[in-house]
């Protein structure tokens, strides 16, 4: 099936309004439906699962310190559209197979509103999970202006739910952001770019089994999950008109599995602004952004000078990355077109600050504790790859309990070929560097041995973030500040096959003694 490029329009998501405002807090409820949706004019209409029934989900824009209280509801139907592997933890036949818990990704949030994958619950609240504590989220939004985004985190079928459709934006905003003179209102963009493959009637199309078949076992788990499509904030391939001015854009990697490596062929900067947590200290120009899955970047393009110019955001990333195929220059090479084609509706006075914020920078000669964490690939019962932490799984004892207010460094030491993108819930962090060794002799001995010194973030990376990549035989060390609660989170590998099947642990916050 070949579908035209950049031949529909760019959907942008409408921002929810609360049931409720007041001086004290904002009050949303937000259902997940199932709906019909077009994907590509050339499609039929695609069946997905969407917050308010709509994929991606409404943006939900709140202020700094805004108490939110949401009420997501599960009004799905009973049966998923998708193949259930039963064998995954968490899937088991005896539980439901529609199953949701949300999960504000980025936010600083009590465990009981953080969406951890066992607090599921199915339509209606019929059915809950073992951890589920309570229909309504607390959401106290402390942190500063910054794109969040919130998705399903059901164990089990996290990778399922989300491709069907449910995830969405939720931005902070705050005076700061709005004192920067930064493009606003209709020329700010959310890009939520994912990857989709579809049969003939436009039904979305998962893999049942690996590339090698397991006999007697269908459907079965896989690796990791690529699309042969490219989707923009639901839409595959658009295109977006732009007047010759500045625009910001808030890009968020939501796919499965796949990264991606962005370029205009204009050859044009992108000036980013901002990583997954607010704001860099200065804007820095490049020409390439690397997004894992679940980073987001804040970035101002210009088209001033360019009326009439049509621009392609293209994607280089291989499949796996970094050591896999390459992109399909006819097909996922491409991921939206920018056309200059609107009149300048009036002057632009936005700016590109020189000044954004100030980042006071972590040193690790304050950190109390410092963890060694291995990222490994086993092999299960069925001889299909499974994705560790620590060799440990899910359901294993914690291991990992900070102590509230305290500081600690993370060495995540991944000895397979898969950059992992690992997402530490609750949590903002700083990363110090990355450090090439010989994962063979770290097998063989477990010590580690290295093979180079250390890499310093790239600009782009040193700002606040949630998520980090975490290169093939590297150890790739972070800096976490573990405040203001505590209470029992989740770390895992944001690729969501991996997730799904086990890369994924709790840990536990801890009360100070001291205290």
């Amino acid at each position: 099936m070949k579908l035209t490029k950049f031949k529909d329009p760019l959907p942008i998501p409408p921002i929810l309004k609360p049931k409720v405002r007041s001086s004290e807090y904002s009050y949303y409820e937000v259902p997940m439906k199932e709906a019909k949706q077009s994907l590509h004019s050339e499609l039929p209409d695609t069946t997905i699962w969407g917050f308010e029934g709509m994929y991606p989900g409404p943006t939900i824009e709140v202020e700094s310190w805004e108490r939110v209280f949401i009420k997501w509801r599960n009004q799905l139907p009973t049966r998923h559209f998708l193949p259930i592997d039963h064998t995954v933890h968490g899937a088991e036949i005896e539980k439901p197979d529609v199953r949701t818990v949300v999960h504000l990704h980025g936010g600083r949030t009590e465990p009981e509103s953080d969406g951890y994958p066992d607090a599921w619950f199915t339509r209606n609240f019929e059915k809950t999970g073992p951890f589920f504590k309570k229909e309504i989220y607390d959401y106290q939004n402390g942190e500063t202006s910054r794109c969040l985004w919130y998705h399903d985190h059901a164990i089990g079928l996290t990778r399922l739910n989300i491709y069907a459709g449910l995830a969405g934006f939720y931005i902070i905003r705050d005076s700061h952001e709005r004192s920067l003179n930064l493009p606003k209102s209709k020329f700010e963009i959310p890009l939520m770019l994912q990857d989709r493959s579809f049969h003939d009637d436009g039904s979305l199309k998962y893999p049942n089994e690996p590339d090698t078949p397991i006999p007697g076992l269908n459907p079965s788990i896989i690796p990791s999950f690529f699309g042969k499509t490219i989707v923009v904030n639901g839409k595959v391939w658009p295109y977006f008109e732009v007047e010759p001015r500045k625009y910001r854009f808030r890009i968020l990697n939501a796919a499965n599995a796949r990264f991606f490596r962005l370029k205009l062929d204009s050859g044009q900067l992108f000036y980013q602004i901002g990583t997954d947590s607010g704001f860099l200290e200065n804007p820095i120009g490049i020409k390439t952004i690397l997004l894992a899955p679940a980073e987001r970047v804040d970035v101002i393009l210009d088209f001033s000078n360019l009326e009439g110019k049509s621009i392609i955001l293209n994607n280089d990333a291989p499949t796996h990355f970094p050591g896999g195929e390459p992109v399909d220059p006819t097909t996922t090479e491409n991921v939206m077109q920018f056309k200059v084609t609107k009149p300048l509706s009036s002057i632009d006075t936005s700016v590109i600050p020189p000044y954004l914020n100030t980042i006071p920078r972590l040193s690790e000669n304050n950190a109390q504790f410092s963890r060694y964490l291995e990222l490994s690939e086993e092999k299960d019962r069925y001889g299909r790859s499974l994705f560790l932490l620590g060799k440990k799984t899910w359901d294993a004892p914690i291991s990992e309990n900070p102590t509230v207010g305290s500081t600690e460094v993370w060495n995540l030491i991944n000895a397979n070929n898969d950059d992992h993108p690992i997402h530490i819930h609750f949590v903002q962090f700083q990363i110090l560097d990355r450090r090439p060794f010989d994962s063979t002799h770290y097998k063989n001995t477990e010590q580690i041995k290295y093979t180079g010194p250390s890499e310093p973030p790239e600009p782009f990376e040193k700002g606040w973030k949630d998520t980090v990549r975490s290169p093939p035989h590297y150890v790739t060390r972070i800096i976490i500040p573990f405040t203001p609660f505590t209470g029992t989170y989740v770390w895992h590998c944001h690729m969501l096959e991996h997730e799904d099947y086990e890369m994924m642990r709790p840990y536990k916050i801890i009360a100070n003694p001291y205290f």
